[in-house]
C-alpha cells in the first residue's frame, strides 16, 4: 500500500513539473512579444516624430521662400513704378528716332510751297533734349502740268541740323529746328529737244527755321507737323540765266518772272518709329534680365 501511494505521489509531482516548465516557456515567450512590440512601437514612433519634423521644417523653408519671393517682387514693382515716374517725368530722354515723312524737313519743299519731296530722316534726341538730325530724300520726277509732252527732272535732297524740345513731361513736345541743306527746288521753263523735252531741276541750298510740334511718348509711335522759313542766299543766281537780245541781263529760268525768292515758307509732316531698345530704361533693364533668367531655368 505504501508503495503504491509513494508511485502516485511521484507521478504527481512529475506533473507539477511539467506543467511548471511549460508555464514557463509560454511567459517567456509572452514576455519576448510584448518586449517586440513595444520596441517596434518606439521605433514607430521615432520615424514619425521624425517625420512630423522635416515636414514642419519643409513647410517654414516654402514659407520663408515665398516671403522672400513676395518682397523681391513688391521692391521690384516699387522699383518700376520709380522708374516709370521718372521716364513721365522726361519723355524726350536718349530717344533715337527713325523718320518718314514729306516735305519742309524731309527734306524740301518747292514749286511754289506746294511740291513735296519724300524722304527719310534719323534724329537722336539727347539727354539735354537738343536732338541731332539728319535727313535724305527724292525730289520726285513727272510731267509738265502745261505740258503733257515734257517732264519734269528728279533728284536728290539733303538736310541736317539740330533741335531742340520743350515740355519734356508732356506727349506733345514743341520744338525749334535750325538745319542747312536742300530748301527749295524749281525747274527751268525751258525743254528744248536737245536735252529731250525735260524741265531740268534747280534745286537750292540755304538755311531753314522751323517750328515743330511733336508726340512722342514711351513707346515706339513719333508724328511731328513743322512750319517754318527758308533762307537760301544763292537762290537768285541758280534761277537767272538767260541772256537777253542786248546782252546785258539774265532773265529769270523758273515761272515766276523774279526768280526763287531768298525766303519762302515751308511746312511738312514726318512719323517715326522711335527705338527703346537702343536706349533702354530701368524697368526695362530689370524686365530683360528677368526674362533671361526665366530662360535659363
Amino acid at each position: 500500500m505504501l508503495k503504491k501511494l509513494s508511485w502516485l505521489l511521484c507521478v504527481c509531482a512529475l506533473s507539477v513539473w511539467a506543467q511548471d516548465d511549460e508555464f514557463s516557456e509560454d511567459f517567456s515567450a509572452a514576455t519576448e512579444t510584448v518586449e517586440e512590440t513595444t520596441v517596434d512601437g518606439a521605433a514607430e514612433e521615432g520615424v514619425a516624430e521624425e517625420n512630423s519634423a522635416i515636414s514642419e521644417e519643409e513647410a517654414m523653408d516654402a514659407r520663408a521662400r515665398d516671403r522672400a519671393e513676395r518682397k523681391k517682387f513688391e521692391e521690384e514693382q516699387r522699383a518700376d513704378e520709380f522708374a516709370n515716374s521718372l521716364r513721365r517725368r522726361d519723355w524726350l530722354k536718349d530717344r533715337l528716332v527713325l523718320e518718314l515723312g514729306m516735305g519742309s524737313r524731309m527734306p524740301v519743299m518747292g514749286e511754289t510751297g506746294m511740291g513735296m519731296g519724300f524722304g527719310a530722316g534719323l534724329e537722336y534726341i539727347t539727354r539735354w533734349h537738343l536732338g541731332v538730325f539728319g535727313s535724305f530724300g527724292l525730289i520726285p520726277s513727272g510731267t509738265d502740268a502745261d505740258f503733257e509732252q515734257i517732264s519734269l527732272e528728279g533728284g536728290f535732297a539733303w538736310k541736317a541740323g539740330l533741335t531742340y524740345y520743350l515740355f519734356p513731361k508732356n506727349p506733345l513736345h514743341l520744338g525749334f529746328s535750325v538745319t542747312y541743306g536742300t530748301v527749295y527746288y524749281d525747274h527751268d521753263v525751258k525743254a528744248t529737244e536737245e536735252n529731250d523735252f525735260t524741265r531740268e531741276l534747280i534745286a537750292v541750298d540755304g538755311y531753314q527755321f522751323d517750328v515743330l510740334v511733336t508726340y512722342l511718348t514711351d513707346s515706339w509711335y513719333y508724328l511731328q507737323f513743322a512750319i517754318g522759313m527758308y533762307y537760301a542766299p544763292d537762290a537768285k543766281d541758280k534761277s537767272f540765266g538767260y541772256a537777253t537780245s542786248e546782252a546785258t541781263e539774265k532773265t529769270s529760268r523758273v515761272v515766276d518772272k523774279d526768280g526763287i525768292s531768298k525766303m519762302g515758307l515751308v511746312f511738312g509732316i514726318t512719323v517715326g518709329f522711335s527705338f527703346p531698345e537702343f536706349f533702354p530704361d530701368d524697368t526695362e533693364i530689370r524686365r530683360r534680365e528677368r526674362e533671361k533668367a526665366r530662360n535659363a531655368k
